[in-house]
């Protein structure tokens, strides 16, 4: 089943269409949706490497633009909307969290806490809860997405086929490390 879905991933990736998927679900992801961008960056870099460039920019911008109205729900929606989808994810402790190391680290919450699996969501709604200045908070959104989907291109790029052939004969081990790392992720946003 998980080659099954695979190979639709990988198919799906060459599609016409695959580009603004790809620019909803960068969008969504920062403000949202619970799926990260990489599930079909990944398969998009490696049907098509010479476009890598391309789809990380895609991703880069449509997830900034994503995080701009992330942070306009903790900004101006925070009780209306922000709160639950703070709920859904069992996470209002971390976002009351997160809203006062705004006031400590600043910008440095966005630096780090961006290149992580942790939700980005989480980040950019905590940023607006808090009204931290949106120019930088767009800046250190720019730096932390645009290294996090460059390297990922850099490596789909550069190693693509062999990263490809590990991936197919490995599938289960590999999708059961994504989720692993998704799901500490997650706790480690909870408990951190």
């Amino acid at each position: 089943m998980l080659h099954r879905l695979y190979t639709r991933a990988i198919s799906f990736a060459q599609s016409q269409f695959a580009p603004l998927w790809l620019i909803i679900i960068s969008f969504s992801e920062a403000s949202f949706f619970p799926i990260p961008p990489d599930i079909l960056l990944c398969p998009m870099i490696l049907a098509k490497r010479k476009n890598a460039w391309l789809y990380a920019l895609i991703c880069t911008v449509s997830s900034v633009i994503g995080g701009i109205l992330g942070w306009i729900i903790g900004a101006f929606l925070l009780h209306f909307l922000a709160m639950p989808i703070v709920h859904f994810y069992h996470a209002e402790q971390q976002l009351t969290a997160l809203q006062s190391k705004f006031n400590t680290y600043g910008v440095w919450i966005i630096l780090i806490k961006g290149l992580t699996p942790i939700p980005y969501k989480f980040v950019t709604i905590a940023s607006g809860a808090a009204h931290f200045p949106m120019i930088p908070f767009i800046a250190a959104s720019l730096a932390t997405r645009g290294i996090r989907f460059f390297i990922e291109a850099l490596l789909l790029y550069y190693f693509g086929p062999k990263i490809q052939n590990f991936i197919e004969k490995r599938l289960v081990w590999v999708t059961t490390l994504f989720c692993i790392i998704l799901l500490g992720g997650i706790i480690a946003f909870k408990y951190l």
